[in-house]
């Protein structure tokens, strides 16, 4: 009984096996993206790339049919008028918003409870481990001597030292100093962090006293001749900076007690997984995958996928992360599932959105499809001007999302986001699909096409009398 199983699981494997090689030879083929009843085909995707100045790489294909889909759903959208209203769809939507006022909101109140000690502030300047405060005369030594130094500038820099006291410092530095950004302050480096500066130069800021004149010093950029502020001059600035830093620290020492008391891990396969995630966003939503663990259980590719899609697309997070080293993707990792138990607290403290926050957020929402409508011209009062019915209209609108992507792929167009939440609202109330293999195909064709064109222009051959084909209808289904 059991070999009958087995046998019989084989099979359904085998079948399942050669139908998935069969889908990826024919329709995946020639199809790169599905909207509705809209198809980007292949050939089109392959023309409007071939044609652009855009690299042709894998990052950019997708993008360009990720951002059809969401044009192509919008112009569905707008062929049957309906302006994406429901609230509870709304809602689900804008949870990337919705998050981030909570854990503000907690932050705020996560801030309020640090107390920083400043009752010593002097003590904590003269000890000048966290803040320095410094002025200084520099004499910069020029490019060509810069590897030996100068013996005149050397010269000019030691008789300036002989007359310089703490009474007269910023006066000389008015007269002598090279360094433009501060001369006409006297010198005045204001407070800096030790790392700021380069090391030689802080540790010789540190070594003198409040209000003493240092040897002159010699560093990458010349001759220096430097005097340690006193607490009193530095004070206001270094009481801002010193308090937000105390508040820093405080604040990383929270952070470092919510991951270990998350229990959060990130497991070795965390950048194979985040990179396979954002070279194929869409596709992996339910991708279950494990590549974290906390207390609110395992972290996944499809939590990486969700969190990628509530992201703007013009910081092109994706294409980031294909391109980072894997050493830093665990932090990346790391740090959305710290969004996380951030949520997790804000909801256990019961913050909450307020009636006028949430009305809001829907008025935004519901101005962002407004807004992308009229800026692709596909709004529904603009269809129905020149189309009767919903296939006309429907065909109208795709009709004019082809010839914007043409022309915003040659640069003749002005870019029209989709933000996150309407993008994924549109996915999730109308039907839209990548198909990888079509891109790949699509990028093949491209780049023949357009190493065959790089090569009649550089070997000066005529351009071709053959009429160019009709693109204006290549992304549309034939009826």
């Amino acid at each position: 009984m059991i070999k009958v199983r087995l046998a019989a699981i084989a099979a359904l494997v085998s079948v399942t096996a050669c139908e998935g090689l069969k889908e990826a030879m024919t329709a995946h083929v020639d199809v790169v993206a599905k909207a509705e009843r809209q198809e980007l085909s292949v050939q089109r995707l392959a023309e409007m790339m071939g044609g652009s100045q855009l690299p042709l790489a894998k990052p950019v294909a997708q993008q360009i049919a990720y951002v059809w889909v969401s044009y192509q759903l919008l112009a569905k959208a707008a062929a049957v008028n309906d302006s994406m209203v429901d609230t509870v769809l709304i809602d689900k939507v804008m949870w990337p918003v919705y998050s981030q006022s909570k854990t503000q909101k907690w932050m705020q109140i996560v801030q309020e409870r640090i107390k920083v000690d400043t009752s010593n502030l002097e003590a904590a300047y003269n000890e000048g481990t966290r803040l320095l405060s410094a002025r200084h005369i520099l004499f910069a030594v020029p490019g060509g001597q810069a590897a030996t130094g100068s013996d005149s500038v050397m010269r000019r820099a030691e008789a300036v030292r002989r007359q310089v006291n703490d009474r007269n410092f910023a006066a000389l530095a008015k007269q002598h100093s090279g360094d433009s950004n501060n001369k006409d302050s006297g010198g005045d480096l204001g407070v800096f962090a030790p790392q700021q500066m380069v090391p030689e130069f802080s540790r010789a800021v540190a070594a003198l006293k409040p209000g003493e004149v240092g040897p002159l010093l010699r560093t990458q950029y010349g001759y220096h001749i430097i005097r340690r502020n006193t607490f009193a001059e530095a004070r206001q600035q270094f009481a801002a900076l010193y308090t937000g830093t105390l508040k820093q620290t405080a604040q990383s020492t929270y952070f470092a007690g919510l991951e270990n008391a998350g229990k959060v891990e990130v497991k070795p396969n965390a950048p194979k997984v985040v990179k396979e995630v954002a070279a194929d966003v869409e596709g992996h939503r339910g991708d279950r995958t494990a590549i974290a663990t906390s207390v609110l259980g395992n972290f996944t590719g499809g939590d990486v996928a969700r969190w990628l899609g509530s992201m703007s697309a013009r910081e092109d997070w994706p294409g980031r992360l294909q391109q980072a080293p894997d050493s830093v993707l665990p932090n990346f990792v790391k740090n959305l599932l710290l969004n996380e138990l951030l949520l997790k607290q804000a909801d256990s403290a019961g913050i909450k959105m307020d009636t006028a926050e949430v009305n809001a957020a829907r008025t935004a929402f519901k101005s962002l499809v407004r807004n992308a409508w009229a800026g692709l011209r596909i709004s529904p009062e603009l269809l129905a001007d020149s189309a009767q019915n919903e296939g006309d209209r429907e065909r109208l609108a795709a009709a004019r999302i082809d010839a914007y992507m043409g022309r915003l792929l040659l640069q003749q167009e002005g870019y029209i986001e989709i933000p996150p939440p309407l993008a994924e609202a549109l996915r999730e109330k109308y039907d839209g699909s990548i198909k990888q293999a079509g891109i790949a195909r699509a990028l093949e064709i491209a780049q023949k096409s357009r190493a065959t064109a790089d090569s009649i222009r550089s070997s000066g051959q005529p351009k071709s009398a053959v009429p160019i084909p009709d693109t204006g209808r290549g992304g549309a289904t034939k009826r």
